[in-house]
């Protein structure tokens, strides 16, 4: 017999899918532990934990939780809150999570596109180097010029959606 919640999940089914999200986001580049954690955060209907709450679902240290949830909020993943009167902490991921991860994106392309004129001029624009640089950069100008129009028509698409499901938006 399989354990489920008070939602009717397979609580074994939703532990299996943390770890296998986690692990293409680690494949990806993201660091196991804060995979895991964003993603037990994601799968959580409230989107809210603490500490000793991601630590039993996770089976792990509450340190292994300190530190990932450390590297969370650097990144602007999930924020720290406090409940009025209590004293512990509670971890929240954002519905627009990814929304907010893809504006943050268009700084980190000007950062790119900064460097990469830099390296041109180093290089010499005429160089191979300096020609491969070139079309690097052009191409970053490129997707922080279309990103805008892409975050507005999804702006767009997650409103119809919610409004499909009979969600305010």
């Amino acid at each position: 017999m399989q354990a489920r919640d008070g939602q009717g999940r397979d609580e074994q089914a939703v532990a299996a899918f943390i770890e296998r999200f986690a692990s293409v986001l680690s494949d990806a580049g993201f660091p196991r532990m804060p995979a895991r954690i964003f993603t037990a955060l994601l799968a959580t209907d409230s989107g809210r934990l603490t500490a000793a709450e991601l630590a039993e679902l996770l089976q792990v240290s509450p340190a292994a939780v300190s530190g990932g949830v450390r590297y969370l909020i650097q990144l602007n993943l999930v924020s720290r809150e406090r409940d009025p009167g209590s004293r512990r902490d509670r971890y929240r991921v954002h519905d627009d999570v990814w929304y907010e991860a893809s504006v943050r994106r268009d700084q980190m392309l000007v950062r790119w596109e900064s460097s990469l004129r830099e390296g041109i001029a180093a290089l010499g624009p005429k160089s191979p180097a300096g020609t491969r640089m070139a079309e690097s950069l052009e191409f970053f100008e490129f997707i922080r010029g279309e990103l805008p129009a892409m975050l507005g028509r999804w702006h767009a698409r997650r409103a119809a959606l919610r409004a499909e499901r009979g969600q305010e938006d």
